[in-house]
């Protein structure tokens, strides 16, 4: 069962951590008119990997279980591999049938300020990698302020995610 758990946690924090790092990478700044305000939506891929992590199950030693919780730390970097920041969070499992589900919540600390996201990863139990998952992007601080959009994660080697973060400001 640590294993299961850990493996997904591993996924979904690698999977958030890279959300953010990126920011500067690509931008695309569509006008709303000339008197109006200009809309700066960004696309930004970071890489993710798995730094630190840590599993509560409810049943140690047992089979998975409803509230299972995993709490991970990643460290994000750019394309180019430099590292520009992390990420934390933690991962609650909401559902042990169908491959099992857990909702998770993630900090992405990032230069310039903080973005927060949330949302739902399905089939963390199943076995092989951990699955690509789409999170809402709920928040955030300093250049982040009032962010909104979505991050979606892929596995690309054990222990590290691709992030591809949509940022609507």
């Amino acid at each position: 069962m640590t294993h299961r758990i850990a493996r997904a946690g591993l996924g979904t924090a690698a999977a958030l951590i890279t959300l953010l790092i990126a920011a500067p990478a690509a931008t695309a700044a569509p006008t709303t008119g000339s008197a109006g305000p200009v809309a700066r939506d960004r696309v930004i891929t970071l890489i993710g990997k798995l730094a630190q992590q840590s599993s509560f199950p409810v049943n140690p030693g047992g089979a998975p279980a409803q509230g299972d919780r995993t709490v991970f730390r990643s460290v994000l970097s750019d394309l180019d591999g430099n590292q520009i920041g992390e990420t934390g969070g933690t991962c609650t499992t909401t559902r042990t049938d169908n491959g099992g589900a857990e909702e998770c919540t993630v900090t992405y600390t990032l230069p310039g300020g903080q973005i927060t996201a949330q949302g739902m990863v399905f089939g963390q139990l199943n076995p092989g990698p951990p699955p690509s998952f789409d999170n809402a992007i709920t928040g955030g601080t300093g250049d982040f302020d009032r962010a909104r959009g979505s991050i979606h994660a892929d596995t690309v080697a054990p222990g590290t995610r691709r992030f591809t973060i949509d940022l609507d400001r």
